[in-house]
């Protein structure tokens, strides 16, 4: 039975499902337990060509690569794709180096409380930038149809509304109800970018706490980047395998970066540096200090770890680890 397709959207579809072709890639790709470990620059010169596709893992300023976003900025990648699935400071970054020319739209721009970036609203006003919207909820199930190897997953959400009208799903006839739904289409994205706490050389990731999309996120990117706060022997792995939520067949960059989602929040490890987050915005609101920001912080340094001791210092991260609460075990009887 045919399915009836009802009707179509205005928004532009920058990624194409394509099932088959990507389990192909998939398929392709090695199993064997090779050593992953690089720098964060050799895993940017090797995996995000100019005009890929980019997802950033994590949630608004919690958890993300900013190391990698950082190195994506300082080698001047441009006419990228990007998912803002609630992208805060990884979509302020991103439009500070003006990376992208293509966004699936879901939270972006603001960082939540703290305001809306006036760089990234300016470089998404510009009309440099072609937007396709979305919820959080159908991106991620964007991820969701891409992991699960559909072409499409159907859902009621945002029937009727304008976000699904500038959207790049479709209205469709259950084939077994008759009910209208939306079919959200698959994203593989062509590279992703997480940060986790815990990884092994070979890229067995584990992330304690709250893993939001970014257990679908691994399995839907063709490439994926693994910036970690410590890098552990296999056994440590394999002693708790139900936190290994990315298996190292799917990772093909193994970064070791301490810190590496400040100024955002690292869970159990480090609170954000709201301090540093409003100096963000504040240089924003006039382009030419902006510059100048850009110039000091990121194209001024050779790297993170150099960004690190100019934004914050040893004093300044062990007061953001005094302020992050310690995971809490459970008890045993």
């Amino acid at each position: 039975m045919a399915i009836n397709v009802i009707d179509e959207t205005v928004g532009t579809l920058f990624s194409e499902p394509d099932v088959d072709g990507a389990r192909r890639w998939f398929a392709a790709k090695s199993r064997v337990l090779s050593n992953k470990v690089m720098t964060v620059r050799e895993a940017v010169e090797r995996f995000v060509p100019d005009g890929a596709y980019l997802a950033s893992g994590g949630f608004g300023t919690v958890r993300i690569a900013t190391a990698v976003l950082h190195e994506i900025v300082r080698q001047r990648k441009h006419n990228l794709g990007f998912a803002g699935h609630t992208t805060t400071h990884d979509f302020e970054i991103l439009a500070a180096g003006q990376c992208f020319d293509r966004c699936d739209a879901a939270y972006v721009v603001g960082l939540e409380v703290r305001g809306l970036s006036p760089n990234a609203r300016r470089y998404m006003e510009s009309g440099q930038v072609q937007v396709t919207e979305w919820s959080n909820a159908t991106l991620g199930w964007r991820f969701k149809a891409a992991a699960m190897g559909v072409p499409f997953l159907p859902a009621r959400t945002l029937l009727g509304t304008d976000t699904f009208r500038h959207s790049a799903g479709r209205t469709i006839e259950c084939p077994f109800t008759g009910q209208t739904l939306a079919a959200v289409p698959a994203l593989f994205p062509d590279v992703g970018v997480i940060h986790v706490h815990r990884a092994d050389v070979y890229g067995n990731a584990q992330i304690d706490g709250i893993s939001v999309a970014d257990w679908d996120l691994a399995r839907a990117c063709k490439r994926l980047i693994i910036t970690t706060e410590r890098i552990v022997e296999t056994d440590e792995i394999r002693r708790n395998p139900e936190l290994t939520q990315i298996p190292y067949w799917l990772v093909d960059a193994v970064c070791h970066v301490p810190y590496g989602s400040y100024p955002g929040n690292m869970p159990y490890v480090h609170y954000s540096d709201e301090a540093h987050l409003a100096k963000w915005m504040e240089a924003e609101r006039d382009p030419a200090t902006f510059a100048e920001f850009l110039n000091t912080y990121i194209y001024g340094t050779q790297d993170f770890e150099g960004y690190l001791t100019l934004a914050a210092g040893e004093a300044r991260l062990a007061e953001l680890c005094a302020l992050e609460p310690l995971k809490r075990t459970p008890e045993v009887a």
